[in-house]
Order: structure tokens, then sequence, then C-alpha cells
């Protein structure tokens, strides 16, 4: 501080006085000259921190892991000295948020191992590096040195010391009102707008504390000064709008939960993973094992799970897995959530545990939230846009435990009249929150929440709309009847046994469903017993007839034994000199056709993982899934036959129809993905070098290929698959209470999605090289007869362009498909861009292909008696294919 001119002017006349005062005085005796001086007091240090009774005078404590202190708005952190440098683990979760695109309320954001630092009198809170570790005491200083840690926030200090608990006080606002969960990424990739928080806007609102935990729920202020003017000319590329859910779109508020946790003084014993299962893992590299190849170790995640009576076949745990149910599930859902909960006992019974996992019901008058780091929960959300389930988990990074999970359920089941997830619930998917994931605070560790994003409840919402209307129509279904409700709650059970899995340490099985058999799919006392699939954990389809055909469960209601296999191997109690023995015993069951595995990327994520193994599907059912999508096929068009029947009643929803045929379409889409995936296929086998038999790759049958090629063109390419009546179409309305009230039902433009999918696998970089490439996995004598790439791309053209030969009229629809074909293969015959440039035999077959289908439109423009749309559409087909020829060319 600097002092006022009077101020020091005051001071320097007292120097002065006392200078002279000194001067007057005689010299002392030297007598007295020995006695010993008064000590002179030293001037406060006006930068000092106060005393720790001055700054938390008149505030309340609340005693925990670290004190909290309050007093009106102003809320003091007390660290105690022997806390600096130990760590714990703090989380962060958002319990109120926007409602929209990703921003939801009751999500788990992630979780750093952290610790206490000071620097004189700066308190920094470390995010500690625990990606590279070793298992060598005497390299641990060279990591150390190596790899940083993170800074995760910093405040000076409040206080002094406490003179008796040698502690010392931060001010929580000034440690948590910024932007620790990186949220202002977030928005600018949700809205590309510059959203900061407004500290002065900001406040503490909640806290809470004990021995174990302390929590803190900074509610955030976040702001942007303005909404720029829309264009004058319309981007190339279409922007986000600004905040819709908001009353303001420049202004909204978000509640973040801070635990810092406490870790287990006894850490939990670790397990590793084997590739054979599928867990999520906590994963490090070991950089003190120089004589492994791979220095990359994944412990698998899972509860500390102990028998009370470790000598009784059947015990009780130490400590349950207990599960707060959220209270704002509805009421009449909440035994459906609870039985999806408790299923899982049985496969802890298989290992000797009783009541392993326990649900409890939060109180409706509870006054404390479940979203801190000690209450495993099922928590409800609701959102203008959302129709996902999310079963995230908190980690000790050190072994893998579980600490803490939080399930998230959007209440796409709530919605009226069993009608659920319907066009309100617009396109923000799993893989777009996980790009928002990604760029928040913690990293590389909060990508394993965008692992556990899961679509599995939006696609059973609108598989069960699909499967309502289906049944409605044929067997006269009451939608708001007690046969309707019991499905919808079976469907509820099985969403909460698929999210429950996760946060025991699952992950998907995208496999599992294609292991019963179609006979066993048929039959009722099968399916009831074992239900549809051997895993909860696959995306399921739901189990409809055709019409004729017997009835059966039509969703899983129980757990499949792949689930019983991954539980035992994750928990079931092992003395440690056996372990490696037993887990290796366990894991060897691989090979049980009923045990198959694949995850997500063996499903197809996009990229080079675009998924190969025709078997590993979402939304596929039984041990055929090439008969599966053609079924998939005829049950849509008889709900589209039927639903262009149905007579129009007063009072009935005027956009029912129109939901109708959109969730038909959108599960053809996937179905669309997956029957292309034979093409080209590899079916992949989790091989253990010595210990399982066989090959890793084997390429699909060719056989298999070309039926697969067959549907695509007599089904999925053909305009004959998607009939719909010119009055049904006319007749569907828009909703014009709505500015955005949408435009009239175009089936064109719904099949060009299915088709486009089936173009974009089988003219892509990754399938085309799986096709070149197919033979060199087969022996010499079996390689003969196998499916070329020529012949795919040869059938492919020959299906999309058939009028050319047959000198038919190309109506709207196929006129489309024929673009969409030419657009594609422009890009193969761009050599800049195209992917496929290493692969001089699939830019030689493209090229081959695109000629060949030039003197094809020559020769059909030459044909008379065409309409005028037909031979327009030819004229344009054949110059932009010249045009693309021609540049090729003159790149070379």
């Amino acid at each position: 501080m600097i002092p006022s001119s009077r101020t020091a002017l005051a001071a320097a006349a007292l120097i002065a006085l006392t200078g002279l005062a000194q001067a007057q005085t005689p010299a002392a005796p030297a007598a007295a000259a020995s006695a010993p001086a008064a000590a002179a007091r030293p001037p406060a240090d006006p930068t000092a921190p106060k005393p720790f009774a001055d700054v938390i005078k008149g505030a309340t404590e609340q005693p925990g892991l670290f004190p909290i202190w309050r007093k009106d708005e102003k809320v003091w952190i007390e660290i105690p000295k022997d806390a600096f440098r130990k760590p714990f683990l703090f989380s962060v979760n958002v319990a109120n948020a926007v409602g929209e695109r990703g921003l939801y309320a009751s999500q788990m954001l992630g979780d750093e191992l952290a610790e206490w630092r000071r620097i004189g009198n700066q308190v920094q809170l470390i995010a500690l590096n625990t990606k590279f570790r070793s298992s060598q005491p005497d390299s641990k200083l060279a990591i150390e040195q190596a790899f940083s840690p993170s800074l995760i926030a910093g405040v000076p200090v409040a206080s002094a010391d406490h003179p008796d608990r040698k502690s010392v006080l931060v001010d929580a606002s000034g440690l948590l009102l910024g932007d620790i969960p990186g949220y202002s990424t977030r928005l600018e990739m949700a809205y590309r707008l510059p959203f900061a928080p407004d500290r002065a806007n900001s406040y503490i609102e909640a806290t809470r504390a004990d021995a174990q935990i302390s929590t803190l729920t900074s509610r955030v202020h976040f702001a942007t000064a303005r909404i720029p003017a829309p264009p004058l000319v319309p981007a190339p590329v279409p922007t986000p709008t600004p905040p819709q859910a908001t009353p303001d779109a420049r202004s909204m508020f978000f509640s973040f939960v801070y635990s810092f946790r406490a870790l287990p003084e006894q850490p939990a014993a670790v397990r590793h993973a084997d590739p054979r299962l599928g867990h999520f893992t906590e994963a490090y590299s070991n950089l003190g094992d120089d004589l492994k190849a791979n220095p990359r170790v994944h412990m698998v995640a899972r509860w500390r799970l102990e028998k009370k009576d470790p000598a009784a076949a059947l015990s009780e745990p130490v400590q349950p897995i207990v599960y707060w149910m959220d209270k704002n599930i509805p009421a009449k859902y909440r035994a459906a959530v609870k039985a999806g909960i408790e299923e899982w006992n049985k496969a802890f019974e298989k290992i000797g545990f009783k009541d392993a996992v326990q649900a409890k019901q939060q109180p409706d008058d509870a006054d404390w939230d479940n979203m801190d780091s000690t209450h495993a929960s099922i928590r409800w959300f609701t959102g203008a846009d959302v129709g996902f389930a999310i079963g995230p988990s908190n980690r000790d990074p050190r072994t893998g435990e579980i600490l803490d999970a939080d399930i998230g359920m959007s209440d796409v089941f709530g919605r009226g009249s069993r009608r659920l997830a319907t066009d309100d619930v617009l396109g923000w998917h799993a893989h777009e929150a996980g790009e928002a994931a990604s760029s928040s605070w913690m990293g590389e560790r909060s990508l394993r929440l965008s692992e556990q994003q899961c679509r599995y409840m939006a696609d059973q919402a609108r598989e069960l709309g699909f499967a309502l209307d289906l049944l409605a129509l044929r067997d006269g279904l009451d939608m708001n009847g007690p046969e309707a409700e019991a499905l919808a709650q079976a469907v509820i059970k099985d969403v909460v046994m698929h999210e429950v899995g996760h946060t025991l340490g699952l992950k998907h099985n995208f496999r599992s469903s294609t292991t019963v058999t179609q006979a066993q799919l048929k039959d009722k006392a099968y399916t009831e017993a074992h239900g549809i699939s051997n895993s909860v954990m696959d995306y399921n389809a739901y189990n409809l007839p055709l019409k004729g055909e017997p009835k059966a469960s039509l969703t899983n209601t129980t757990l499949g034994a792949y689930d019983y296999w991954a539980i035992e191997y994750a928990y079931k109690p092992i003395a440690a000199d056996q372990e490696a023995a037993e887990l290796a015993k366990i894991a060897a069951r691989s090979t049980e056709p009923q045990l198959a595995y694949g995850d997500d990327l063996d499903q197809g994520v996009g990229g080079p993982y675009d998924g190969f193994d025709p078997r590993t599907n979402q939304r596929d059912l039984g041990d055929d899934p090439l008969a599966y999508a053609k079924k998939r096929l005829k049950l849509s068009q008889e709900l589209w036959e039927r639903v262009q029947a149905r007579p129009a009643n007063l009072g009935d929803d005027p956009l029912r129809n129109r939901r109708s045929v959109s969730e038909s379409f959108r599960q053809l889409v996937m179905t669309a993905n997956n029957v292309s995936k034979y093409v080209g296929g590899l079916h992949a086998e989790r091989t253990v070098p010595g210990v399982t038999q066989g090959p890793a790759f084997k390429p699909v049958d060719n056989a298999q290929q070309r039926e697969a090629l067959r549907f695509i063109a007599s089904g999925l390419l053909s305009s004959d698959s998607f009939k719909f009546k010119p009055e049904f179409l006319a007749a569907q309305t828009v909703d014009y209470n709505e500015w955005d009230r949408g435009l009239p039902l175009s089936i064109p433009d719904a099949v060009a999605v299915v088709q486009g999918r089936v173009l974009d696998r089988l003219m892509s970089a990754s399938t085309a090289r799986r096709l070149i490439e197919q033979a060199n996995y087969l022996p010499e004598a079996q390689r003969k007869g196998a499916v070329s790439l020529s012949e795919v791309y040869g059938a492919l053209q020959s299906a999309i362009f058939s009028e050319l030969k047959t000198g038919a009229e190309i109506d709207r629809m196929r006129r489309s498909l024929q673009r969409e074909y030419i657009k594609r293969l422009q890009a193969q015959l761009n050599r800049s861009t195209n992917g496929v440039a290493a692969y001089a035999d699939a830019f030689a077959l493209a090229r081959w292909h695109a000629n060949q289908l030039a003197g094809d439109l020559r020769a059909a423009s030459a044909k008379p008696g065409l309409s005028i749309e037909t031979r327009a559409h030819l004229a344009e087909s054949l110059e932009l294919l010249n045009s693309m020829l021609k540049a090729t060319l003159v790149r070379s």
C-alpha cells in the first residue's frame, strides 16, 4: 500500500524528532549500557495475512476433511498444514445447466488426483500427472522431472497460520468461481460465441463437509457482451443459433459441484484387464520396467467389494454398492429403476456376494444433493433437446477403484402417452457430447466420460415408439393400456440395467446379440428366462415378430451369460497368490459362443475405426445380422402400409404419422450401415498368443458378401422399397403453433439418408483397402472366387444406374441417388483428397468404372421417348462426369 502524502510527512517528522531527542540525550554510564535493553517492536507488515481468528470472526464452521467456514456470502476453506502435498480426489459435477446442446444438468464432468501446494503466501490446487509412473523407486524422480502437473486454480492465503491447528484459510470464491471445468470452450463449441465467467455475479451457493469429503457448489454466471448480428450473406457452413433455452441469450448460470474427497488410506487391490473382456480401465505408462516392450498398464475399474465372512460361500459385503435413486424420478417409474439396479445381484450371487448392489430412494423432502462424490446415484434430468443416458464414474487413479458413480437418465420415458423421444429430440448425439467433453479441464481423463456416453436410452425410446405403433396397428394395442405400460416399464428396467453395468465397470458389448439363434428368439419360454441377447451391455433391437410369427419377449428383462462372466472376472474374490492363474482360467472361456465380445471401436466410431465385423453392430438381433436387416425393412414396410391406412380421428396428434415414419427411417439408417459391413468385411477375434487358436482376422464368407450386395441393390437402393400414397403424403400437416414448424413430409429426403449411408461405406477408402487386401488373409487355394473391388464397384454402379440399360424413366428418388453416387465418385477421382490415392488399384478401378458410366450415359441420352426431367438429368450427369475425368488427367 502507498501511504498518503499527509501520512508520509507525519512519519518523516516523527523520525526527525526521534533523531533530535537521541542527539540531545547524554551518553549512559557504562554500567547502565550493559543492562539489557527492551526489544524494539518491528513495524506491522501491511501485506501480511490477517490472524486466523480475525478472518473467521462471526463465521460458522462445518468440520470436515477440509473444514468450511461461512459468514454471509463469504466462504473459506481451511487447509491443515499436514494436508499440503497429500493427494486427494478432486471432482466436478454440474448440478444446474442450460438444458440444450449437450449442456445438461445432473452430469459428472470428471476427476483428478490432486493436492494442495503452498508457495509463500500463495496456495495452489494442483492436478497430479498420473499418466506416467514407475515401479522402480530410483526412477520416480526422473519421471517427476519429465512430466509436468497442471494448475487447477490458485489463490493467496486468506489468513495467517492458526496458532494451534497450524492450518490456513483460503477464499473459496477466489478459488472456485472461475472456469475450472472449461465451460467457456464448451459454450463456444455449442454456440460459437465467446462466453466467459462473470465473477461479480457468481457465488458459493451450498457447502457440505464431513470427515471424508468437503463439497462446495459454485453458482457461476457466464455471459457474453453481445450477440453478433447475422451475416448479410449466408455463410457456406451453417452456424449454430445463439442459446434458445434461456430468457436472454447473453446470460446463463451453471452450478458446479466441487468435491474434495479423501483417498482410501489403504489402496484397493489392483486387478489387471484382459482384452478378451470389456472393462473400463485406469491406464498409465510404467516407465520403470524396461523389460516389457509395451509399458502400458490397464487396471480394471471396479468397486471395492469384500466379504464380511470370507469363509462363507455366500456373504454380505463389508460395504455394499449403494445407488441412491434421485427424488426427481417419477414415482410410477421407481419400481422399474429399482429392479434394474438390483438385477445385478444375480451376477454377484454367483461369485459369493449377497445383496452386493442396493437401491435406496432419496426422500422427496430431502434437503441434500446426491451429486457430491460419496453418493452413487441414478439421476433424472431433462432438457429441450435431450435423449440419452450416461453411466460415468470417479475412480482412484492409483488402483482403478470406483469411488462414485452418477447415472444420468433423461426424461424421454415420461413424454406423453408412451410416445417417447419424438421430433423435439434434436440432433445432439453421443459423439458430439464426447467432443465437448474432450475440451474440458480433465483432458485425457475426461475422455472416458465420452467413452461412457450412451445413446441406448434415446435409441430404446425411438425403437419403443416404432414397436408400439406397429403393435397398436397390427394387434390393436392400447397406447395407454396396461400392456403398453408394462412394456414401457420393461424398457426402463432394461436401460437401467445397461447403465448400472457401465458404473460397475463394464463397457458396451455390441456382439452379444448375435449369440442368440433365430429359433431361440421366437421361443417365449427361452426369452423370458434368458432374455433376447447374451448381454444387457449391447444396443439390442426389439424382438418384433413378422406378421404371423410367434411372439416372445420384446426386450431384455434379465442379465445375459456375458454379464455374469464379466462380473466374475472383475469381482470374484481370489487369493493374491492364485489370482493370475484364476483370472487366466476365467478369461480363457472367451471362445464359448455365448461370451463373444466386441466394443465400440469394433462396432465402428468413424475414421479408420469404421467397424468391419458385421457381427458387431448396434440395433441388430440374432445370429444372422443380414437376415435381421431384411426383416427390419419388412417391418418398416408393414408399419408404413398400416400407418397410411390409419383413419384420422378427432383429437389425434396431427404429427403422429410423421413421427411414425421418422422413427422407422432412423432405424433403417443404422440397418443400412450394418448390412454394408458385410462387403469387404472381416471377422475379428480377440486372440492371445500362446492361448487362443485360430486367426485374428478372417474375411467374411464370399457368399454372404454377395448376398448383402444383392439385398442392398434390390432392397435399400430400390425405389420400390419405399412406396407411399400421394394422398397420405399430402395429408401430413406441420405444427402451425411453432415458428420453426417444419416442411412437407419428404420421403425422397428420408430415403436419401438411408442410401447415403450405404454409399458412404461401400465407396470409402477403408472398404476399398479391405477388398484389395482381403486375399492376403486367405491361403492360396481359397483366393479364387473372392469378392473383388471391381465386382463391388460394378455391382453398385449397375444397380444405381439400372435405367440406362432398360431405357426406363428415372424418378426423383433415383435421380437423387445417382447424383449422390457421382458426388462420391468425384471424391474418389480427386487424387489430392480422396484418401485412396495410396491404393493405385482403387483409383484405377474407380476411373475405369467412371469411363464405363460415361459411355452408358451417352448411349442412354440418345434413346427417344424420355421425359425432359430424365434427359436433363442424363445430360447434367454426363457433363459432370466428363469434366471430372478431364480434370483428373490434367492434375495427374
